[in-house]
């Protein structure tokens, strides 16, 4: 028997929530991959193909990102409420147990999931996860009840680019494709996404505070890179200390994107706590 895969939206809190599935034909086990910001699944592409082998695998856009829902004025964009979003999806598809594989931002909101919605996930394998960032800032917050504030965040990003972003989250910058150039430009092409992006700064809550952290029973397996630039490798020790069960790995050589730039490395890994944790179908090859 063959993987079976399956994608589309469900309308989860007042939004379309895009997904793919891959339903392993034997394994009980399921991963959920959430991916950072400013970015979507497109970022597990070398990852999925590795797991999927042995576990069954969701991977989800986050809103307003890929091909989700982008400025419902229904939906509150709060990590919190995005952990919920993720919680809700994973009932709607009947599976009630699962483990949350979460980069940068999509690490916090595992994190979120794993402290609000106790009893959903059974683990987490936090990639470069962001912590310890606070609320957004005031004036920020504002700007964002603005009209045309889209425009203005829009004009941000656009200042920056595709091409400095992927300098500033990869180590190699010889490994920087045209296809990662397009892959993660392309989500950027529609206003749509501007809109959530202002609203998702005027309901970001900040990351989970130290004393929540401390109150995650679950496994965490976390995965840094030596030379993440965007969460520096002292935020990965901090939650090292901070998760009660918890174990560091750092990849040598190797940035924020570590997906993409490690793919058979993490997938190991993952793979490794994983039967550490409980699961018997990994062959421990990736």
């Amino acid at each position: 028997m063959e993987t079976e895969y399956f994608s589309g939206y469900k309308n989860i809190a007042g939004i379309d929530l895009y997904y793919e599935q891959y339903a392993h034909p034997t394994s009980k086990e399921t991963v959920v991959l959430l991916h950072g910001f400013l970015s979507s699944l497109f970022s597990f592409r070398h990852l999925v193909p590795l797991l999927k082998e042995d576990y069954s695998v969701v991977s989800v856009d986050l809103p307003p990102f890929g091909k989700s829902g982008k400025s419902s004025s229904n939906f509150k964009y709060s990590f919190k409420n995005l952990a919920g979003a993720v919680a809700s999806l994973m009932q709607t598809l009947k599976i009630s147990q699962y483990t949350l594989i979460g980069h940068s931002m999509g690490g916090q909101i595992s994190l979120n999931l794993l402290y609000h919605y106790p009893g959903s996930a059974k683990k987490a394998v936090l990639l470069c996860s962001s912590g310890y960032s606070k609320r957004s800032k005031l004036p920020l917050i504002l700007l964002s009840y603005l009209p045309f504030s889209y425009l203005y965040v829009k004009y941000y990003l656009g200042r920056s680019g595709v091409e400095q972003n992927l300098r500033n989250v990869v180590y190699d910058h010889s490994m920087i494709t045209e296809e990662m150039r397009e892959g993660y430009l392309s989500p950027f092409l529609e206003n749509g996404i501007f809109k959530g992006l202002a609203r998702m700064i005027r309901h970001h809550e900040g990351d989970l505070p130290a004393d929540a952290i401390r109150q995650v029973k679950e496994p965490c397996l976390l995965i840094w890179g030596e030379h993440d630039k965007v969460v520096p490798l002292h935020i990965g020790k901090r939650l090292h200390q901070d998760l009660p069960e918890s174990r560091l790995i750092v990849l040598k050589e190797t940035g924020h994107l570590v997906p993409e730039e490690r793919p058979q490395e993490v997938c190991r890994h993952i793979k490794g706590f994983l039967r550490e944790h409980g699961s018997d179908t990994a062959n421990g090859s990736c």
